[in-house]
C-alpha cells in the first residue's frame, strides 16, 4: 500500500507531469539553506522517477536572479520534462517555452506538504475544477469583489481565450488558481493590509512593504489612481511602488489581472511575519485569498495585493462568500465535486492555518 508521500509523488509524476518510462527528467531543487524547500520531497520524486524507468538528472540551484542561468536553460532544453522544487520555475510561468518540454512548478515545499491532502488531491480533479471556474468567471458579464475591510471592486470581464492551461506555459502543482481575469475593465477600491509582496516574477530588494492598518487603493479601469489611509502607511506604499517601478523600469500604476484561490487544502503553519514573500507565495491558492497582479503592464506584474476573505459575485451570485467557495450556486462547478469525492471532502473541511494566526 502506498504511503501518503508516495500518493503525492505519484499524483505529481503521473497525473500532472504525465511522465512515461524512457523519458528524461530534470529535477531542479533549490538549496534548502534558503528556507523555501527542504530536500525530502524532491528526493522522493527523483527516486520514484528512477524506479519508473526515467533517466533522471538532479540539479541544485540558488535563489532566483534577474538574469536567467544559461546552464540551467541548456539543461532544461536537454530533457523531456523539468520539475521545479525551486522558485526559478515560477519566473517563466507566463513565458513561452515553444512546446520544447513539459515543466512543472511545485508549490509543495516539503514531504509533509506533498503528503497532505494539498498534494494528494488528484491533479485531474483540480484541472476539471479550474476549467469549470474559468467558464463561470470568464463567462460572466459583471464581477463584484468585496471584503469586510471595505474592498469594493467591480467591472466587466473581457472576452478571453480559455483552454486547459492557456494562461501559463509551466504547469503548477498542486493546481490552485483559475485563469487570471484581466483588470482593465474594473474600477473601485481595494483594501490592502499586512504586506505588499512580490509576485515571484523578478527579484528586488526590499521584497516586501509592511502596511500598518488599512491602506485603500483607488482604481479606475485597471489603473491605480491613488492610495488613502494612515499617512505613514500610505507613504510607505508609495515609496515601495516608486522603488520597484523605477528599479525595473515598468509601468507603476498598471493592474494586470486578479484571481482567487480554489484549493482548500492549502495550509501555512508559519507566521506571515517570518517571511511575507514566502507566506504569500504559499497561501495564494487558498479560497480565503484573492490576489491582484500589479506594477508592470505584463503578467504577472511585480507587486501582489493579498485580500483576505473576499466575497466574489458573478452576475449577482456569490462563488466566493467571505473566503469560502460556494460551488452549489453553480451546477457546472458542483458537478466536478460530485465526480471527485476527495475534492468535496476538502471543501467540507478546508485546511486550518493560513499564516495569520496569533
Amino acid at each position: 500500500m502506498e504511503s501518503d508521500l508516495e500518493k503525492g509523488v505519484t499524483n505529481l509524476l503521473l497525473n500532472c507531469a504525465e511522465l512515461k518510462a524512457g523519458e528524461t527528467l530534470l529535477v531542479v531543487h533549490e538549496d534548502p539553506k534558503l528556507g523555501w524547500y527542504d530536500d525530502t520531497a524532491a528526493l522522493a520524486v527523483r527516486d520514484k522517477a528512477k524506479a519508473m524507468g526515467l533517466e533522471t538528472t538532479w540539479l541544485q540551484v540558488g535563489a532566483p536572479g534577474l538574469e536567467k542561468d544559461p546552464g540551467l536553460l541548456q539543461q532544461i532544453d536537454n530533457h523531456d520534462s523539468t520539475i521545479f522544487f525551486a522558485r526559478v520555475g515560477d519566473q517563466d510561468r507566463f513565458g513561452d517555452n515553444n512546446g520544447k518540454e513539459r515543466s512543472v512548478m511545485v508549490y509543495a515545499r516539503d514531504a509533509e506538504n506533498l503528503a497532505s491532502p494539498f498534494g494528494q488531491v488528484n491533479h485531474r480533479a483540480m484541472m476539471e475544477l479550474k476549467q469549470a471556474v474559468n467558464e463561470v468567471v470568464l463567462g460572466g458579464q459583471e464581477v463584484k469583489i468585496t471584503c469586510a475591510l471595505g474592498t469594493r471592486f467591480s467591472g466587466s470581464v473581457p472576452m478571453v481565450e480559455r483552454e486547459n492551461d492557456a494562461d501559463v506555459t509551466v504547469r503548477r502543482f498542486p493546481l490552485g488558481v483559475p485563469q487570471p481575469v484581466p483588470a482593465g475593465g474594473f474600477s473601485g477600491q481595494v483594501a490592502l493590509t499586512h504586506y505588499l509582496t512580490p509576485t515571484g516574477s523578478k527579484p528586488y530588494d526590499p521584497p516586501n512593504c509592511k502596511i500598518d492598518g488599512v491602506v485603500m487603493a483607488q482604481v479606475e479601469l485597471g489603473r491605480i489612481t491613488g492610495f488613502d489611509g494612515p499617512a505613514d502607511a500610505v507613504a510607505a506604499v508609495e515609496r515601495h511602488y516608486d522603488h520597484v517601478s523605477s528599479h525595473l523600469g515598468i509601468d507603476r500604476n498598471f493592474i494586470h489581472s486578479w484571481h482567487a484561490g480554489i484549493h482548500p487544502g492549502t495550509g501555512y503553519p508559519r507566521s506571515v511575519h517570518d517571511d511575507p514573500d514566502r507566506w504569500s507565495n504559499n497561501v495564494f491558492t487558498h479560497p480565503r485569498f484573492v490576489h491582484f497582479h500589479t506594477c508592470g503592464a505584463y503578467a504577472p506584474g511585480e507587486i501582489c495585493w493579498m485580500v483576505l476573505d473576499p466575497t466574489i459575485e458573478i452576475d449577482g451570485k456569490a462563488l466566493w462568500k467571505d473566503g469560502a467557495m460556494v460551488p452549489s450556486q453553480f451546477p457546472a462547478i458542483q458537478q466536478v465535486l460530485d465526480r471527485w469525492p476527495e475534492l468535496q471532502r476538502q471543501f467540507d473541511a478546508p485546511a486550518g492555518p493560513i499564516g495569520l494566526q496569533p
